[in-house]
Formats: structure tokens, C-alpha cells, sequence
């Protein structure tokens, strides 16, 4: 299961998750994203993983045929069910990222955006076995995620012996929860993927590219 406090934390962000795609200095490098994701995935059956809000999920929909968006916590997901996809090509469906559903069926590709990081060094293995099973051979995946960029991101406030690094978020509410926060090299992923990807950094974001 994934962390019962990340998921505690992401149900309480659910209503200000948004904002941080407001912040004008991200502009930039959210233009090339919102590009570039829609095009790279191509026009499949696209699965999802850990849709949050929908943000991504509506870039996404622009050209897929169809995209399943999973998630664990309910109240984003709420959100996310809210907005008007135009091509209704979205369903969403509750699941565990280390554990995704046969029932979810198999997909042409999968997009994972600010999920890697939230994983723990020691359950990177289950969470890709869990994402390929889903996935057709040769499927294309899709890694988006935070770069560490001084004075702009949360600082790190811990690490553990499995070189976890570790975040306090603090919320409109007053409330504080420390969750993990990883911030891994394009020669990490590799290792971890075993696999060739193309690996791009933006000014804020780190785009990764591999193929099941």
C-alpha cells in the first residue's frame, strides 16, 4: 500500500494542489510540457498513474484514444472527475501504484507525473513491476517530476539509510507533514529502470522517456 500519510496529505492538499502550476516563473517550462506529453505518449489507450487533480490528465486526453487515470486518494480524484474532458475519452479508477489491477486492463502507454519522487528508494522495484504489468511490450512511459532548485523548492529537512530525503509540507490549515521527497539523476532512473531513457531537465521539472 502506498503511505498511509502521503496519501492523509494529498486528500487535505486536494483544493490548493493547482496553485503551484500558477507560479509565473514555471510558465516556461510547463508550455513545453504540456507540448510535449501529449505528443510523445501518441494516441493509445494511456494509463495513468497517480492522476491527483487531473491536471496532466487533460493534457493527456488531448490525443490519446482513451485514458484510465488511478489514484489512491479520493478526494483529489473528486476533483479530477469535476472537469470537463471534451473528447470523453477519461475514466478514473481508485488503485494502488504498487499494486494496479488486472482488471485495469493493459495500455499502450503510461504516464506517471510527480509520483517517482514520492516512491521510496526500496519500493522503486515494485512500482515498476506493477506499472509493466500493465503495460503492452515496448509501451512508452512517461516520467515527470520535480528538480531540487535552490530557494524555489521545499527544502529537505531529513534522509534515512536507504538515502530517502525527506520534505515538511505545510498547508493552508496550519497542519505539517513530513513526506518523502526524492530528487534522482537521469543515471539513477537508468540504473533503477534498467533500461536506455532520454532524460531532459527544464529550469523546474525533469522529464524522463523509456520504453516498457
Amino acid at each position: 500500500m502506498e503511505s498511509a500519510e502521503l496519501i492523509a496529505y494529498y486528500r487535505r492538499r486536494a483544493g490548493e494542489y493547482e496553485a503551484i502550476y500558477a507560479k509565473p516563473e514555471r510558465q516556461a517550462d510547463l508550455a513545453i510540457l504540456r507540448k510535449q506529453i501529449p505528443e510523445r505518449l501518441g494516441g493509445g489507450r494511456i494509463l495513468e498513474v497517480a492522476c491527483g487533480t487531473g491536471y496532466w490528465t487533460e493534457v493527456i486526453a488531448r490525443s490519446a484514444a482513451s485514458v484510465t487515470a488511478t489514484d489512491l486518494a479520493e478526494e483529489p480524484m473528486q476533483i479530477a472527475r469535476a472537469k470537463v474532458y471534451g473528447r470523453g475519452n477519461v475514466v478514473f479508477q481508485t488503485a494502488d501504484a504498487y499494486a494496479l489491477s488486472e482488471a485495469l486492463g493493459r495500455f499502450d502507454a503510461a504516464f506517471a507525473g510527480f509520483w517517482w519522487s514520492h516512491v521510496p528508494r526500496e519500493r522503486v522495484a515494485d512500482f515498476v513491476r506493477s506499472l509493466h504489468a500493465r503495460l503492452e511490450p515496448g509501451a512508452p512511459v512517461l516520467l515527470l517530476d520535480n528538480r531540487s532548485v535552490e530557494g524555489h523548492s521545499t527544502p529537505l529537512v531529513a534522509s534515512d539509510a536507504a538515502g530517502n530525503t525527506y520534505q515538511d509540507r505545510r498547508l493552508a490549515d496550519g497542519s505539517v507533514t513530513r513526506i518523502v521527497k526524492n530528487f534522482p539523476t537521469g543515471d539513477e532512473l537508468r540504473r533503477c529502470l534498467e533500461r536506455d531513457l532520454v532524460y531532459q531537465e527544464l529550469d523546474y521539472y525533469w522529464l524522463a522517456e523509456y520504453r516498457r
